[in-house]
């Protein structure tokens, strides 16, 4: 009789406060940073003379409990981050780039973790007779990636707040067109913030009381298609569409994390063309040209779900594999939106061997 009370006064209230509008909090902060450009791959050696500097501003989105994830998750920012980035070499240019980002905290909400996606505009790339030297971007729009780590006191004084901490941005097309040295520059910041009706904030709302296990599933079985077009490292082969089919079976464990295990079968055209070049150009690699470009791969993988979201890792191995291009293991890393009580799916993912990009996939499914 206890438990059954208990249980209503907490339906009760959940279906009261769900009657209440959200209320919305904001901030705002900017950092100015100071970098490197790190010397991932031999092949851009010779962009890399001075130290990138730029400046990062952001708008957060702040969370106080009104839906259950911001709870679990300790409450994060979400929100727009804008980069401006002078590279500091005449080959490279400037770089402008806007993400979509969240901000997790920790240690008493004094140490975040700031995790972006986005894109980014290069205002030099590679061109064969005025810009030869610049291998890193073959075009202007870029796939970017931040990830920055802070020490962070908000509210030190009416709004006011500071931080200062480290990061990486990275800036890639993701083999969309060649060539794709791509770079990665680490750098340190610091800068102020400033929160919008800091003195109306409320108090935060504790996450349900509901265990995490409680949202745990049967296993659920998924179809997947993903497509994209690409192009090969060798300049000139041309841009060629790529056509991914999976099929997998997941099992969501608790409110944040699902993990899967199926198999993918790839249709990369651009390898047909890579086959063709190398067995001309490199007689010594004892190519006929008429090799099979499709691979099939087996992976494991999990999802880290934000509600209707998800980011989605997973790492596979080629069981067919007769044209050895890259590794025999691949990853694959994006964020995920289900729809429709969860049975349909929309996916951006970034196909990988380690570091080295293959595709961005833009991909939809059906689970059942």
């Amino acid at each position: 009789m206890i438990k059954k009370l208990c249980l209503l006064l907490i339906v009760s209230s959940s279906l009261l406060y769900s009657q209440q509008n959200e209320l919305h909090f904001y901030s705002v902060e900017t950092s100015y940073f100071y970098g490197s450009i790190l010397e991932h791959n031999l092949d851009i050696s010779h962009l890399i003379t001075d130290f990138p500097t730029g400046v990062i501003v952001s708008l957060n989105k702040k969370t106080y409990g009104y839906n259950e994830w911001e709870g679990r998750f300790n409450f994060p920012d979400w929100g727009v981050t804008m980069i401006y980035q002078d590279m500091k070499n005449p080959f490279l240019g400037k770089n402008m780039s806007i993400y979509g980002h969240f901000n997790f905290y920790f240690l008493k909400r004094h140490l975040s973790l700031g995790v972006g996606q986005g894109i980014a505009y290069a205002s030099k790339i590679y061109d064969p007779e005025t810009n030869f030297n610049n291998n890193a971007y073959g075009s202007r729009i870029l796939s970017s990636t931040l990830v920055r780590v802070n020490l962070v006191k908000e509210n030190l004084f009416k709004g006011l707040g500071v931080h200062i901490g480290t990061g990486i941005i990275h800036y890639s097309n993701a083999n969309l067109k060649a060539p794709n040295g791509s770079t990665n520059t680490w750098y340190f910041d610091a800068g102020i913030s400033y929160q919008l009706k800091h003195d109306r904030f409320p108090l935060r709302i504790p996450k349900e009381t509901f265990p995490s296990k409680f949202y745990e599933e049967d296993i659920k079985l998924n179809l997947v298609f993903r497509t994209g077009i690409n192009e090969a490292d060798v300049n000139g082969l041309g841009q060629d569409p790529f056509y991914v089919f999976s099929f997998y079976a997941d099992k969501r464990l608790n409110f944040m994390s699902t993990v899967q295990f199926g198999f993918d079968l790839f249709y990369s055209t651009f390898l047909k063309k890579v086959i063709e070049y190398r067995s001309i150009a490199f007689p010594e690699d004892f190519l006929t040209g008429d090799e099979d470009y499709k691979r099939i791969g087996l992976f494991l993988g999990h999802e880290l779900r934000f509600n209707k979201n998800a980011f989605v890792s997973q790492v596979g191995y080629y069981i067919y594999w007769p044209y050895k291009f890259e590794t025999r293991i691949y990853n694959r890393l994006g964020i995920k939106r289900y729809l429709f009580k969860d049975k349909f799916f929309a996916a951006i993912t970034l196909k990988a061997h380690f570091a080295k990009a293959e595709a961005v996939e833009f991909g939809a499914g059906i689970r059942f």
